[in-house]
């Protein structure tokens, strides 16, 4: 089963509160948003699925919002959910270790899509991709399982980060100007230690 396939096939088995990612309130992404971008400009959700990330900007006032996921399942999901509020949303079912091209944004933010990525030409493609999407000044919020976290998720193998570690996959194009600890418990009781750094783009 390739990326894809797999993706398909976890959002097409599991309703939204059976994923271990699951949010009912992104609380932590909305409070790291707001402070990295409070002039509500542009923000694209890598990885998004089915959060409910995107309603809650829309909430906040941003006024260009994107949301880009490997599973049409999840896109198909998300807009259903949102109801006629889904056309103030930029959907894109792309691989982020694929697209070439996605605009431009003020705020690049990604909880759990970068820890997946193990083969070090997808990370250096995604890196890249992020250099070209987003200004000098722009912001990047990477949110991945830290050092102590669970070594899978959703049955696959992740790479575990410090602040030393994921700073060193960004190079020099970005500047750690923050790093927040938090700790997620999965639907069915497991604690998942995740590490958020926001970047600013040099």
């Amino acid at each position: 089963m390739n990326r894809k396939e797999h993706w398909e096939s976890v959002y097409t088995k599991n309703k939204d509160t059976e994923v271990g990612w699951y949010q009912a309130d992104p609380e932590i992404s909305v409070s790291l948003i707001e402070k990295a971008l409070p002039a509500r400009g542009r923000v694209i959700d890598i990885g998004g699925g089915t959060s409910r990330l995107p309603e809650k900007l829309l909430d906040r006032g941003y006024q260009k919002i994107a949301v880009l996921d490997i599973s049409a399942a999840a896109v198909a999901r998300a807009k259903a959910r949102l109801a006629e509020r889904a056309d103030r949303i930029q959907w894109i079912v792309g691989d982020i270790t694929e697209v070439e091209d996605m605009g431009r944004f003020d705020l690049w933010h990604d909880r759990a899509v970068f820890h997946f990525l193990s083969d070090p030409m997808d990370r250096k493609h995604y890196v890249a991709l992020a250099e070209r999407t987003l200004p000098g000044g722009g912001r990047l919020i990477i949110g991945t399982f830290a050092r102590d976290a669970p070594p899978r998720c959703s049955g696959l193998d992740v790479c575990r980060y410090d602040r030393t570690l994921l700073a060193r996959e960004f190079g020099a194009a970005f500047h750690v100007i923050e790093e927040t600890s938090h700790l997620h418990t999965t639907p069915t009781g497991k604690p998942q230690h995740f590490i958020f750094l926001t970047f600013a783009r040099v």
